[in-house]
């Protein structure tokens, strides 16, 4: 089955089309794994995935329960989410990362994940 990419204008057809470029460049190694940032309206979830395995090392979502009752905006909360990230990565002996931002512009709680995991000790 083929995926095609949409063609038009759309903030999501654009949001496609760099999530494709994207993906054709950036892989996860052993030694350097690809911390994977998906959005939604209301939640932000990231992982660190070795791609030659096939296997998520650590995860943290905004959806936990210590996170959920997290006070602030939604931009505080997703670089809670990157130091909690961050944190699980050392734990299971990841030092640095290759950031897949997954077709999303790079500002915002995109841009504040990665500085959480940064403050977390991440190389990105």
């Amino acid at each position: 089955m083929a995926l095609t990419i949409k063609r038009g204008k759309s903030k999501t057809a654009a949001r496609t089309r760099r999530h494709f470029r994207l993906r054709k460049k950036v892989t996860g190694t052993t030694s350097r794994p690809r911390l994977v940032v998906s959005r939604s309206s209301r939640h932000i979830v990231a992982q660190v995935v070795d791609d030659t395995v096939g296997k998520t090392l650590a995860s943290a979502s905004s959806m936990e329960a210590d996170l959920r009752s997290f006070e602030g905006d939604k931009t505080a909360k997703a670089r809670k989410v990157g130091e909690l990230l961050a944190a699980r990565a050392k734990e299971a002996g990841v030092e640095a990362v290759v950031f897949d931002r997954g077709g999303n512009k790079y500002h915002g709680r995109i841009a504040a994940i990665a500085d959480g995991a940064r403050e977390g000790g991440l190389s990105l």
